[in-house]
């Protein structure tokens, strides 16, 4: 098996692309006006309308909604992604700041436009790095 990607779903998919885009440096690839993907080497996210949950199953997924899942991105300087988001305005729901946590990751935690949780690390300790090395 092989971990290909997660799918919001929301209200606004311009919306959230948009605010996806600017996080992640990343261009999505519109299929409809009702989904996009942003791809990276290891897996994609994946935007999606709530047209498109009765494709699926009507009713199964709400927008929004989300208490539990924190979608997570490795980046090179959480510290710089943190004053570059800061910065820029695009910070605009921060949950907590920039902290090590007792694993050796550099986390920053931040809600999308959705109040879904994001994720932005760095791994700083060895055991972290080498973790995550390529």
């Amino acid at each position: 098996m092989e971990f290909v990607s997660i799918r919001i779903i929301t209200d606004d998919v311009a919306r959230l692309v948009a605010f996806y885009e600017r996080v992640t440096g990343v261009r999505a690839v519109w299929a409809t006006e009702d989904f996009a993907e942003l791809g990276t080497p290891t897996a994609a996210l994946a935007i999606a309308g709530t047209r498109t949950v009765p494709l699926f199953a009507p009713g199964s997924a709400r927008p929004a909604a989300n208490e539990s899942v924190i979608t997570e991105f490795l980046v090179d300087d959480v510290d710089r992604v943190h004053r570059e988001l800061t910065g820029s305005g695009h910070l605009t729901d921060p949950v907590a700041g920039p902290t090590t946590m007792p694993w050796g990751n550099r986390s920053l935690l931040f809600r999308d436009p959705d109040g879904n949780l994001v994720n932005v690390f760095t791994p700083v300790t060895a055991a972290a790095v080498a973790k995550f090395a390529r």
